[in-house]
């Protein structure tokens, strides 16, 4: 196929340097892009006159009919083409004739690959956030059901005091709803339209470039040519929501990991997302967790891989930059294959109330309401901090919990103690007295995910 810029040129270029720039291998993701952008220029072309009404009403028909067939499948892409643009504009040439050479008029492949890569950025946005959504209303959902589901509560991955696999399950929701902020803010980001920004400097061209952001609903237009063509703010804001939402991720299949675990014995995974062992017959290994913890890093490098692309490049376009789009789909086709799977995952898990009530109170989780129980009776912190842990101490040495001392025994230990301190340090008290906001007790964890669906409303 002749190069629609060959005319500069006195030879074709070599087989090596097409095959080592093309881009349509991956880039043939955008066609719709690329249609649905061409169509909206051929129609305000038109309409300011920078080209007649017939050969624009032969471009949008021609354009429709292309993406009509790919639509139905029935779109044969020239993989020998350099990128998609060229393909569709040599399609488009070789049905309507003459009027496809002016589709391009007033327009470089600067700003059309912006502009292709923007649309796609925000269906890709909007995309992923339907799937936090999902998964949001699902972890609300398990909150409700578990918020009197006692459980250990872990710093340093030790026991550190009792809490509810509710209030536990709504951390994870506070990351996942940041999450959505940021893949709104990167939708934000992309929703400026850069056609009519040229090569770099515009064009002489009466171009009504709100016209076309109208027709595409794009929010605003681009105000300056050089950063239109050249800003990939918005693919990197995309793939640092992208790593920070596969961290978050991480996070909670390495606990379910965890807890799916024999030492732990927590949590049962759904046989339907688990495998088995080639020699061991017996396991069951936690492999959808595993892999996307795995992901995790393949993210980070996408981000890393386009970060280190842009920091050297001068104003404006250089062809550098065509190594955003196999990053930026890369993460996206991660995340979307990631969510759906650990939603499905998550929702066929049994966790186990007994086991994770057993566990509670293991470790000395009451350690610290034991010391909040002589606060209350007027001794300094400091002091009943030592009292605490001095018990704790002699129930390591003893193998035995703080509830198995006796009154005279706690006496022995600070004379403030009284009978009560047995149901002031029950697991479900340790978890009842905390109403603070942001606390875990059942009726402020209940309270939360009301607000939460109150927000999840406001976002779907």
């Amino acid at each position: 196929m002749t190069k629609l810029w060959a005319g500069r040129f006195a030879k074709p270029t070599d087989a090596l340097l097409d095959d080592f720039q093309s881009s349509i291998p991956f880039d043939q993701r955008l066609l719709r892009c690329d249609v649905t952008g061409s169509i909206a220029h051929a129609t305000m072309l038109g309409e300011q006159g920078i080209i007649s009404d017939e050969d624009a009403e032969k471009i949008v028909a021609g354009l429709k009919e292309i993406l009509a067939q790919y639509d139905a499948g029935q779109l044969e892409i020239d993989m020998g083409a350099e990128d998609v643009h060229m393909f569709v504009e040599a399609l488009l040439t070789e049905r309507i004739g003459d009027a496809g050479k002016r589709l391009h008029t007033g327009r470089s492949r600067n700003d059309q690959v912006a502009l292709d890569v923007r649309m796609y950025a925000r269906e890709a946005c909007t995309t992923v956030k339907g799937l936090l959504l999902k998964l949001l209303n699902l972890l609300a959902d398990l909150a409700e059901d578990h918020s009197q589901t006692i459980m250990a509560g872990y710093t340093h991955l030790q026991k550190a005091q009792p809490v509810t696999l509710g209030f536990h399950l709504m951390a994870y929701f506070q990351m996942f709803k940041r999450d959505v902020v940021r893949f709104e803010h990167a939708f934000e980001a992309a929703d400026v339209m850069p056609l009519g920004s040229g090569a770099l400097a515009g064009t002489t061209y009466p171009l009504n470039r709100a016209r076309v952001a109208e027709i595409l609903d794009f929010s605003e237009v681009t105000d300056n040519a050089m950063d239109g063509v050249s800003d990939r703010d918005f693919l990197l804001d995309f793939l640092s929501a992208a790593s920070i939402l596969m961290m978050h991720l991480s996070r909670f299949c390495e606990e379910l990991i965890l807890w799916s675990s024999t030492e732990f014995g927590t949590a049962i995974m759904d046989d339907g997302f688990a495998t088995g062992s080639s020699i061991m017959p017996q396991k069951k290994n936690p492999d959808a967790c595993e892999l996307t913890r795995g992901k995790t890093g393949r993210v980070y490098g996408d981000l890393m891989g386009l970060l280190t692309v842009m920091k050297g490049l001068p104003l404006a376009y250089n062809k550098d930059m065509q190594e955003d789009k196999e990053a930026f789909f890369d993460a996206y086709d991660t995340i979307v294959k990631c969510l759906p799977t650990f939603t499905e995952m998550l929702r066929t898990t049994n966790f186990r109330k007994d086991k994770l009530y057993e566990s509670a109170g293991l470790g000395f989780t009451n350690a610290t309401d034991l010391a909040d129980y002589l606060v209350g009776k007027g001794v300094p912190f400091r002091d009943a901090h030592h009292v605490s842990g001095s018990l704790v101490g002699k129930c390591v040495r003893e193998n035995r919990a703080l509830v198995d001392l006796t009154l005279d025994e706690l006496k022995a230990a600070h004379p403030a103690f009284e009978e009560d301190i047995y149901t002031a340090i029950s697991l479900e008290s340790c978890v009842n007295r905390r109403k603070l906001i942001g606390g875990p007790a059942p009726e402020t964890v209940l309270n939360s995910i009301r607000r939460s669906r109150v927000w999840l409303a406001a976002h779907e």
